[in-house]
């Protein structure tokens, strides 16, 4: 039996479930077979976990520390345990996935932290909203939860971006109040691209203390990290990752992934296409009648509404996608999208929205 991944066939559904339906890049897949020679040391012990810090140091600009883990929710939930006591308070997006879509992890592994969802623009933290929560927050008072963290999705669970200005702005306001600041970069590379930045600009220089940095989602076959640009905020990492199941015995097979998804600008030429297809897939729908636009498409999401009826129809057409709600759905686009399958799904919207 042979099985084949890649894009669906020109009769075959259309998928815009989530860019985790994603074949794996062929440049990362190459790497993991050229690590598979002869025996390596354990538990990150091996040459390539040892060269993590180094080659992301030199993207990121500056001494940083670097931890494989297997997801997103994962990089998340530790990060924020790590930098936040059980009698702690993080404050995230009202629609974060930390706070809507991995049941309760970042309480889990902190023992007990709180997490205070706050309002904002295009599916951000507004700058009001942190400040007011922060001055209104008991500082002192043992029967309040005490600031400890913020975390910032970059891009948004809703494909929109934090532009500098925002970031450092929101940064401030949280190092004025001594709140260590968390970045969750699930899809860190479609928001670089995007802006046209660097790693740098947008993380540590504003004041991030880390980040949880993605890679499964844009061609790694299965790992994210943590990246700390503190390193003395290390101390305990290692001791949690080993507590929850995140240190793997293989560890050059996940270190590889890293190390072969940013060599020579990879994981921002595959960023850019799938926000290039996403770019072209929600130009073709904004001129459709009836249906609107949730959110600008700035990476690579497209969230759209639409009447019930017309999702149904859309889905007996062949096309997948992810519901939000009754009226909502969401299509992301992948690296490995092709032109022709956004051309193919605005088809399906123009003969069921005509």
């Amino acid at each position: 039996m042979s099985l084949r991944g890649g894009p669906p066939s020109a009769d075959g559904p259309v998928d815009f479930r989530s860019d985790n339906v994603a074949t794996a890049a062929p440049e990362i897949l190459a790497a993991i077979a050229d690590a598979n020679r002869g025996t390596a040391t354990a538990y990150g012990g091996d040459e390539l976990s040892r060269r993590l810090d180094e080659r992301f140091s030199e993207l990121f600009e500056t001494p940083v520390r670097v931890f494989p883990v297997a997801t997103g929710t994962a990089a998340n939930a530790l990060s924020l345990a790590s930098i936040t006591p059980p009698w702690g308070a993080v404050y995230c997006s009202e629609v974060a996935h930390v706070h809507t879509s991995e049941a309760g992890a970042t309480e889990f592994f902190s023992g007990g932290a709180k997490l205070v969802p706050l309002p904002g623009n295009d599916f951000k933290v507004a700058a009001s909203a942190l400040e007011r929560a922060l001055a209104d927050a008991g500082v002192g008072q043992t029967h309040r939860s005490q600031p400890a963290a913020v975390t910032f999705t970059q891009a948004t669970e809703y494909g929109t971006l934090y532009h500098p200005d925002e970031l450092a702005a929101l940064c401030a306001i949280a190092r004025r109040r001594g709140v260590k600041i968390h970045i969750d970069g699930a899809r860190f590379a479609n928001a670089v691209a995007a802006l046209g930045t660097t790693p740098a600009a947008i993380t540590w220089r504003l004041g991030a203390d880390l980040m949880s940095f993605g890679a499964t989602k844009n061609g790694a076959l299965l790992c994210d990290a943590i990246v700390m640009f503190r390193p003395e905020l290390a101390t305990e990492l290692p001791f949690r990752l080993r507590r929850s199941g995140q240190v793997w015995s293989k560890m050059r097979f996940a270190a590889v992934q890293l190390l072969g998804y940013v060599e020579g600008g990879l994981w921002l030429r595959l960023a850019a296409r799938a926000n290039a297809l996403a770019s072209r897939l929600g130009n073709g729908i904004r001129e459709l009648p009836v249906a609107r636009l949730v959110a600008p498409v700035q990476a690579n999401e497209v969230f759209v509404e639409l009447p019930g009826v017309a999702i149904e129809a859309l889905a007996g057409k062949g096309l997948l996608f992810h519901r939000r709600g009754s009226n909502v759905i969401r299509l992301v686009c992948r690296f490995d999208g092709t032109e022709e399958e956004i051309d193919r799904g605005l088809e399906m919207f123009r003969t069921t929205l005509r």
